[in-house]
């Protein structure tokens, strides 16, 4: 069975480590507004939990080792040798704007374990971003760690940005077979974008254009020595050879792309039927129905346009997952693990969406040109399920990390009240009982404190640039500040914002309010709350199947 199949029905079931179920967008200067280069990461996992990572800036003695540690299990891989100095590193973003996400994909599961190699996806990207001081000096770091080293990981599509431009780096190692991998990456034309979910997307590319086109020399040469490739090199196509697309790929991947590239292009809805899993073959047995790897937006796209596009649970598509019975009488988009179930003999799969409730971590890491590095790399960085967190900007240059972020700080395990993924994940989790309802009181606050940060941004970004002219380490404690404080301030918010959501929905009812309080009577005692029930879509449904019990035969009681 083909490693592709292999990982998506690990996907698919639930199970897995960090990176199965991940999502990335691309977001290049010219399909911007302001012109900066933007990507996404949904750290999706259901052993993961969501903290900031931080790599302070370091100068090294000579002969000193890195110990390199799986990013999934914590395992030790391996000692490589450390470089003279590396670079501040906030999450998955260094100083000099590089930031770098993934997804993994999988791929032949021949080509999965590569025994000796030191080098995991995880360490190649926090590597490269305590080293890179470009997105394709990022990209030649990727080419000589697993050369060097060996790639400890199955297939990885993994999205690498700069404050000029972004690509698209998709990696598969070569299993016992040979030490290494094979790789293309691609950089996508300005004005367009991007995206991947767990499946590869880069199909033929490009021979002999090294600006925009890098790849290892044997990428082609190998899938010919595997016997899985027999054509003109101009002929290959990358993600068809080394993961074969099947429905799963297509359904419970490629999908998540497609409703983000449907949600800016009118033009998309074209390629519903391939998002949704059929798929027609053509030469080589390759898909000749496959989205393009890149688009154009119909209109330039924001910093808050971008983080909101990371919300999606297929709304206003044939998948929407809020109009099926399994949203349940309040409309919850979520589907509780496995995601495949069999009815009468009969498979069926629930949806995946960009949004899940097993998200760690996500971020939009936003690199903009116009500003000195330590100024113009902002990391909005948030905790769990996308659509009730919120982005709060740490800049690159910081060089402390705020106490409910910090590494450390409660794990998935062990509650902490400080924590802002224990605070996000008891305001997702209460919600999903009662989410039509919620979820009204929720984006509002969302919204305002995103909208706030975006809008203070240009002031912060004058101050720090000031600062700087007459002493740098200034603007750094300035712009550290700035990140600490208005992340501690996120959290205090959410969890003002949780006390409310479960005074106000407490027991099924849902309290009144005037006034901006909760209402009482005149002697200090809380009114009735509203019981508004069922709808009756759900009542008859329970009628449908319990009502010979439920039914009344004699004078209704309270």
């Amino acid at each position: 069975m083909r490693k592709t199949l292999f990982i998506l029905l690990i996907l698919l079931s639930g199970s897995g480590y960090h990176s199965m179920a991940c999502t990335n967008f691309i977001f290049t200067r010219g399909a911007t507004i302001d012109g900066s280069v933007m990507i996404t990461y949904s750290a999706d996992s259901h052993t993961l939990y969501g903290d900031l990572y931080h790599w302070p800036a370091r100068d090294w003695p000579a002969g000193s080792m890195l110990d390199v540690t799986e990013w999934d299990t914590g395992k030790p891989l391996g000692k490589i040798p450390q470089v003279k100095h590396t670079f501040n590193v906030i999450g998955n973003m260094n100083e000099n704007q590089v930031a770098i996400g993934e997804t993994t994909f999988g791929g032949r599961e021949e080509l999965a374990e590569q025994p000796g190699a030191i080098v995991d996806y995880g360490s190649l990207i926090y590597i490269s971003l305590q080293r890179a001081k470009t997105a394709r000096e990022a990209i030649k770091i990727f080419g000589e760690l697993v050369a060097a080293y060996g790639y400890a990981s199955s297939g990885e599509s993994f999205s690498i940005s700069d404050a000029n431009e972004a690509w698209i780096l998709e990696m598969i190692g070569k299993g016992k077979v040979e030490k290494g991998a094979v790789w293309v990456a691609r950089r996508i034309p300005d004005g367009y974008v991007s995206g991947h979910a767990n499946h590869p997307r880069i199909t033929q590319f490009p021979l002999n254009d090294p600006e925009n086109c890098i790849y290892a020399p044997d990428v082609i040469s190998f899938a010919r020595k595997m016997g899985w490739f027999n054509g003109e090199d101009k002929e290959f196509s990358f993600s068809d050879t080394y993961a074969p697309l099947d429905f799963s790929g297509a359904r419970a991947c490629e999908a998540r792309v497609w409703s983000m590239f449907n949600r800016i292009n009118s033009s998309m809805g074209q390629y519903q039927d391939y998002a949704m899993g059929h798929i027609t073959k053509g030469k080589f047995d390759y898909p000749t129905n496959r989205m393009p790897l890149w688009i154009k937006p119909d209109k330039k796209i924001g910093v808050h346009d971008v983080m909101n596009l990371m919300r999606d649970h297929y709304e206003g598509t044939k998948m929407d997952m809020t109009k099926d019975i399994g949203a349940g009488p309040f409309e919850c988009p979520y589907r509780w693990r496995p995601m495949t179930m069999k009815v009468d003999s009969v498979a069926y799969i629930q949806e995946r969406a960009t949004s899940t409730q097993q998200t760690g971590f996500v971020f939009v890491a936003q690199s903009r040109n116009w500003l000195p590095d330590p100024i113009g790399g902002i990391f909005w960085f948030g905790v769990d399920d996308t659509y009730t967190m919120v982005y709060s900007p740490m800049y690159c240059c910081m060089t402390e990390v705020p106490e409910a972020y910090r590494v450390g700080n409660g794990d998935l395990l062990h509650f902490s009240p400080t924590s802002a993924f224990w605070t996000f994940s008891m305001v997702s989790n209460w919600a999903y009982t009662k989410y039509n309802y919620m979820i009204k009181d929720i984006q509002p606050v969302q919204q305002e404190l995103e909208n706030k940060y975006i809008a203070e941004t240009a002031g912060i970004d004058q101050k720090a640039v000031d600062l700087c002219k007459k002493d740098k380490a200034e603007g750094v404690k300035f712009l550290t500040d700035y990140s600490v404080n208005t992340g501690q301030a996120t959290v205090k918010r959410w969890q003002e914002l949780f006390q409310y959501l479960l005074v106000k929905y407490i027991d099924g009812n849902i309290k009144k309010e005037k006034d901006g309080k909760f209402e009482t009577n005149p002697y200090n005692v809380p009114v009735m709350p509203s019981q508004p029930g069922y709808p009756q879509w759900w009542l008859k449904e329970v009628v449908k199947q319990h009502g010979d019990v439920l039914k009344q035969i004699g004078p209704s009681s309270h």
